[in-house]
């Protein structure tokens, strides 16, 4: 049973495309030979769902208020609120202040969301769901059930669990006053999708809600496309522009700026970052939002441009190498690192 709601586990065996992770099963060491069966075993079997089912509940006793300390970042007619879910995911109930009316984007836990719906007195009208995995999307099922004119977006390249309305890239929803953008970003799985919450009508920067495709000073794992396609994914969300503000699926932001401090010695935007975000878990608050100008500063998986960072790692452009290919293989050396730096 879904834990809290008594709904039985979704169907997976048998889905045309189904393949969902559970969170964190190869999170450790690079992604070589022997991690690459765990993920196929994790993500086509519905042994995925169980170990979902799994952090759920160590994190509800761990946990019991959330991992993190968040704040609710409002400006005039919106209100966007952090939920801190299993261990270090969070989930966004975004609230169109004028109607009532709400969205979700990647509902990992359905009781704290649904605690928060209750909290804020809102109706769901739309959850948006970056990818399959189910540490975003365990929740759908429980939630579609108690809110009966809930719809599900996503992209149809994913399995997502009881998905109403396919997305294509570059399509817009509106849930009340709010204008939802959904852009096709793959790498860490073949249909993830991000989501820019138009901010102009309401005085405010875009907001991307960016699943695990870009996280504050950190990347996904391209678990399901290859450097190349994950770095024209990155500069998709670079794209957005400066002000836009990061919301991530994850709170890795201390890991992964320790990590980049190890790539970049003399960044000082990345060193007052790094002391910023040591200060804020000491304490358990959130790191999010961050702008997209400000990761550019620090964040080496947006750096592959710059010669700091290729000098750092030894790589240099090959005579008649085109940059973008370039820049794949800064990407990828990055990620080796990365991958390393987490197994130790």
């Amino acid at each position: 049973m879904l834990p809290g709601f008594g709904l039985p586990p979704p169907q997976t065996q048998g889905i045309p495309g189904y393949c969902r992770v559970a969170p964190g099963v190869p999170s450790r060491g690079a992604l070589g030979v022997s991690a690459l069966p765990r993920y196929s075993l994790y993500a086509r079997t519905r042994l995925g769902y169980l170990f979902y089912q799994r952090q759920v509940k160590k994190a509800r006793e761990r946990y019991p208020h959330g991992h993190s300390v968040s704040q609710p970042y409002c400006f005039p007619g919106v209100k966007i609120l952090p939920i801190p879910v299993l261990s270090n995911n969070y989930s966004y109930l975004v609230i169109d202040t004028g109607s009532g009316q709400a969205a979700v984007i990647d509902p990992s836990d359905p009781l704290a969301v649904q605690a928060a719906i209750e909290e804020e007195g809102v109706m769901l009208e739309a959850i948006f769901c970056t990818h399959k995995h189910w540490d975003h999307s365990g929740g759908n099922e429980a939630l579609c059930q108690k809110h009966s004119s809930c719809r599900v977006y996503g992209s149809a390249l994913d399995a997502i669990p009881q998905l109403t309305n396919p997305l294509a890239d570059r399509e817009k929803v509106s849930v009340g006053c709010l204008t939802f953008e959904a852009l096709a970003t793959p790498g860490h799985t073949v249909g993830h999708m991000v989501y820019v919450l138009d901010g102009e009508p309401f005085g405010s920067p875009p907001c991307l809600f960016s699943g695990d495709l870009l996280f504050l000073a950190g990347c996904g794992r391209p678990f399901e496309g290859s450097p190349e396609t994950m770095l024209a994914s990155l500069d998709v969300a670079v794209g957005l522009g400066e002000d836009a503000l990061l919301w991530p699926g994850h709170e890795y932001a201390l890991e992964c700026l320790t990590f980049a401090s190890l790539l970049e010695l003399d960044n000082s935007a990345l060193e007052q970052k790094l002391q910023w975000a040591v200060q804020q878990r000491q304490e358990k608050r959130s790191t999010c939002p961050s702008t997209l100008g400000e990761e550019q500063t620090y964040n080496p998986f947006l750096r592959t441009h710059r010669p700091e960072l290729q000098e750092a790692l030894g790589l240099w452009q090959r005579g008649g190498e085109d940059s973008d290919a370039f820049r794949a293989r800064v990407l990828k050396e990055v990620r080796r690192r990365k991958d390393l730096y987490q197994a130790t």
